[in-house]
């Protein structure tokens, strides 16, 4: 007889534990206590929600799992990142990394929301090792509660900028967004809430109807459509005039700026055609580029752009009135890019 698989409490959103106690015969409340026995303290069983009813708990436990994370490996930067190797309840991995300002004041983490990632983007470590599935909300943020238990201090911001394409998980995600934003959940602001998404366009439009002012960021690494998709291969479908159509019509619908992450690759999309070009696809677009440097991926063909071409991107860019930044590799003692670690340790 084959046994029966429990389903994860942690694939609920809060209304549906709330119709779970109430179709049990519990008032509503009891619903605000499990849902702060998993996000606030993060209970790994639920004989420790001792302010349940004892039989609740019972058939919770005969009829759900709290499915949870561990942490396997941390690797501790000098700059005070550290970057987690999570293992699953199935045994698989995904990777998080918690990042603490200088003045300690914010510690922003960078979760995951897949296992692996089908996107197979050129210049990412992730994409090389394909993808296996999606995370689950409670999965979600279970990787953003290990991360501010182990610095022992609150999580201020997050950003879906780990493994996987959070648009290919989007009812998963969504769900944990609401969790994180939850006053009764790990209550993160929603402006310190952001998702990036390699640029799924019909997902974009569903994102412009969440009432919540989450923000936004595109992967986009270059503004011209070959070697866009040269490096971004799965993304093909949904070329840059269907991207900025899709932009704009986010912008007008939610009236807020998004945010187009450009990772600078030394002689691939960092010659002045390319600067002309992102200065062109930023004409008339309520957005704020971020330049990245390229983390270093061992044996990788791809290098980072040179100090001088970076300096020239920042000062042409913010001539144009396009706000530019750099954000600058955090964690590059530590194997931090995406999939560096988890390929590392599995060799």
């Amino acid at each position: 007889m084959e046994t029966k698989t429990k389903i994860s409490l942690k694939s609920l959103s809060y209304s549906d534990l709330v119709n779970l106690v109430l179709e049990c015969g519990y008032p509503k409340f009891r619903a605000d206590q499990i849902y702060t026995w998993m996000y606030q303290h993060n209970a790994q069983t639920f004989e420790e929600m001792t302010n349940l009813p004892k039989q609740l708990r019972e058939y919770l436990e005969a009829s759900y799992s709290l499915s949870s994370l561990s942490i396997l490996n941390i690797q501790k930067s000098k700059d005070g990142t550290r970057k987690y190797l999570m293992q699953l309840e199935d045994g698989l991995l995904v990777e998080t990394v918690g990042i603490p300002s200088h003045n300690k004041q914010r510690l922003t983490v960078c979760f995951s929301t897949q296992v692996g990632c089908a996107m197979q983007c050129d210049f990412c470590a992730t994409g090389k090792e394909g993808f296996s599935r999606n995370l689950l909300p409670g999965e979600i943020c279970d990787q953003i509660l290990l991360v501010q238990n182990d610095f022992g201090s609150r999580v201020t911001n997050v950003v879906g900028m780990g493994q996987g394409e959070p648009f290919l998980n989007f009812k998963n995600v969504q769900k944990a967004l609401t969790i994180l934003n939850d006053p009764k959940g790990l209550a993160i602001g929603a402006r310190h809430i952001t998702i990036s998404t390699c640029g799924i366009v019909p997902q974009i439009e569903s994102f412009s109807k969440i009432s919540e002012q989450y923000t936004l960021a595109i992967s986009l690494h270059s503004a011209i459509q070959e070697t866009r998709d040269k490096l971004m291969p799965k993304v093909t479908y949904y070329p840059l005039s269907s991207l900025k159509i899709a932009l704009q019509n986010y912008i007008d619908a939610t009236d807020r700026r998004v945010t187009l992450e450009y990772a600078m690759i030394n002689g691939v999309n960092d010659t002045e055609e390319h600067l002309n070009a992102l200065i062109d696809f930023c004409r008339n677009l309520l957005c704020h580029i971020n330049l990245i440097q390229l983390n270093e991926i061992p044996d990788a063909v791809y290098k980072p752009s040179n100090k001088a071409t970076l300096n020239h991107w920042i000062t042409t860019l913010n001539e144009y009135h396009i706000e530019t930044t750099l954000r600058r590799s955090k964690g590059s003692d530590i194997s931090a890019a995406c999939g560096q670690l988890k390929n590392s340790l599995a060799k």
